[in-house]
């Protein structure tokens, strides 16, 4: 049997949980894939696709790459192409290369892990931060079926472009100051926090000190605080004393990873079956130290 390879590039790469995470989710498919990490820069990334032979399956890909390897392949889903940029490579059966994210996937399943309601529709959710975690929340919103966007930041003219992305996807923006946050909080469905690690900690700090109502108590919206390292955050930690539910980047990294063992395994599963993604999910959780699960939220 010819050995099928998959893989990760990024740079750092030796933090990554992505090695654990796929190879238990091919293994559960009843699949032999080699995953390995691979440390790569922009500037490496060109020769390393050069490089790539044999049966690849598909590449995840993360920071700073995943603007770069757009470059790189040779057909882009349409979400890929509206965000610029992806964080999947797929192969397929004549070497074709497709570009696909699915840190959108990972973000709506995500809060729906964490409580939020994806029967219903409308309302609006609430982002702090800008980049690509920010974009790909918007696109989220869209697909959660939301009719609009908070961003908030510490500077708003440079949240235009994200705000032009939120039209391109049919949802209303509202650009705000990060400060403003703590008070709008409840009103969300959602809440998605892309800042990097203890970034948010005044913005827990303002929640902790009064500035949400007695009213509001309990109330609050899902948060997913893409930040997992370390955790609890100082954001995180906040919303629970509020009665909020949270859940951590770690739980967006299990179910984009899903998604992604779902597009690079299907050209090679054997035709007709129906994989347990819910054994799928539940094996990968458990390979991450994730709590136990037994069904895919949505499924």
């Amino acid at each position: 049997m010819v050995e099928l390879t998959a893989g990760v590039l990024g740079h750092p790469i030796s933090h990554s949980k992505s090695p654990a995470l796929h190879r238990v989710g091919y293994q559960a498919l009843g699949l032999t894939v080699d995953y390995q990490a691979h440390d790569v820069t922009p500037e490496q990334l060109p020769a390393f696709m050069q490089t790539l032979t044999g049966p690849w399956l598909g590449l995840s890909v993360t920071m700073p790459l995943k603007s770069a390897m757009m470059a790189e392949v040779d057909r882009f889903s349409p979400r890929a192409a509206r965000l610029g940029f992806l964080n999947t490579v797929v192969w397929d059966e004549a070497g074709t290369s497709t570009a696909y994210n699915t840190d959108v996937e990972g973000i709506v399943e995500s809060l729906a892990f964490a409580g939020y309601d994806k029967a219903a529709t409308g309302g609006r959710m609430g982002i702090l931060g800008g980049g690509g975690t920010a974009a790909a929340a918007i696109a989220a919103a869209q697909l959660m079926e939301l009719s609009g966007v908070d961003l908030f930041v510490r500077t708003p003219a440079k949240a235009a472009e994200h705000a032009e992305l939120a039209r391109g996807f049919g949802l209303e923006p509202e650009v705000r100051l990060l400060e403003d946050f703590p008070t709008a909080a409840p009103g969300f469905r959602a809440v998605v926090a892309t800042l990097p690690p203890r970034a948010a900690d005044p913005t827990a700090d303002l929640l902790t000190a009064g500035m949400l109502s007695a009213a509001d108590a309990g109330a609050l919206p899902p948060l997913l605080d893409a930040a997992y390292d370390p955790w609890p955050s100082a954001l995180a930690a906040a919303w629970e004393s509020g009665g909020g539910q949270v859940v951590s980047g770690l739980e967006m990294l299990l179910y984009q990873a899903v998604e992604q063992v779902r597009l690079c395994s299907a050209r090679v599963l054997p035709a007709g079956s129906t994989p347990d993604w819910d054994a799928v999910t539940a094996a990968m959780a458990a390979a991450v130290g994730l709590s136990p699960r037994t069904s895919v939220p949505g499924s």
